[in-house]
């Protein structure tokens, strides 16, 4: 069978899976509710433009955009993480096709659970926080294309980090920390002007930076560009910089997973599990 639709498949049973554990189904909540609470604690401020609740806005931008790049940057690699610890990946090597319908199921699951957890950002922040919607098509186009370059931009590029990083699980963590880092200085939930000049150049190489930015043209009135750095939507270098990113990404995740993949061995699965025993037994 065609290796793309096995891939589907998988995904769609992957998905059901989901549904079904509950565990599992409450952990891809926890984002998006922590981003809605975090936009309801800042409800009570002000609006950037006088009229309405700016904050909220910029807060649920933030939330939106930090989603995306979680998903791509931080659950692609947990996914690789685990399969390859468990020894998915091994059994995977040795089959026609499999690695081609992996990826195409993990790319399934994380398209669905990514936009289920956006669209439960907006319909939470339009019935509970009264936040505005895109109140244009042309704003609903740009949250749309912003969203989709976004992803293009950080899928693949998680799973070529997630090949390279160390299948340990601490190593995993390690590399959470400047993640989390990152977006704290990329403007996701502050104006970026606020932050050192320094700070605003290490947040601008990184996609979130420009997604953040790319969702708040959507999402606020054009007065809100006076808090842009450009004071500007600067759409134009917002597709520049995410398409840069995806042609990378597609470029090095590919290589790199199927040099992970055969990398792995018997023998190696086993060292890994001697030395998880160890850890535990102390």
């Amino acid at each position: 069978m065609n290796p793309y639709l096995l891939g589907l498949r998988r995904g769609a049973v992957e998905l059901r899976q989901l549904l079904r554990s509950r565990k599992d189904f409450y952990s891809y909540l926890t984002t998006p509710l922590v981003f809605l609470a975090v936009s309801y604690w800042r409800s009570g401020s002000s609006g950037t433009d006088g009229s309405g609740n700016g904050l909220t806005q910029l807060s649920l931008a933030g939330g939106i955009a930090s989603t995306v790049f979680m998903f791509g940057l931080m659950t692609v690699p947990q996914f690789l993480s685990g399969d390859r610890e468990d020894g998915t990946l091994l059994r995977l090597r040795g089959v026609p096709g499999a690695m081609p319908a992996y990826l195409v199921a993990k790319a399934l699951f994380v398209l669905v659970t990514m936009g289920a957890s956006i669209l439960l950002l907006l319909v939470g922040g339009a019935l509970l926080l009264h936040a505005d919607l895109p109140a244009t098509p042309g704003q609903w186009l740009t949250l749309a294309w912003t969203l989709l370059l976004g992803t293009a931009a950080v899928v693949p590029m998680g799973a070529a980090i997630g090949a390279l990083l160390p299948p340990a699980r601490e190593a995993l963590a390690l590399y959470m920390m400047p993640m989390l880092g990152l977006m704290f200085i990329s403007g996701a939930f502050a104006p970026l002007r606020n932050l050192p000049t320094a700070l605003q150049a290490v947040g601008s190489v990184f996609p979130l930076r420009w997604i953040a930015q790319g969702v708040r043209s959507a999402l606020l009135p054009d007065s809100a560009k006076a808090l842009e750095v450009s004071g500007s939507w600067q759409h134009l270098p917002i597709t520049g910089v995410l398409l840069c990113w995806a042609v990378a990404g597609f470029l090095l995740a590919p290589g790199l997973l199927r040099r992970m993949a055969r990398k792995e061995s018997g023998s190696v699965l086993s060292e890994r599990e001697r030395k998880r025993l160890a850890k535990t037994a102390y």
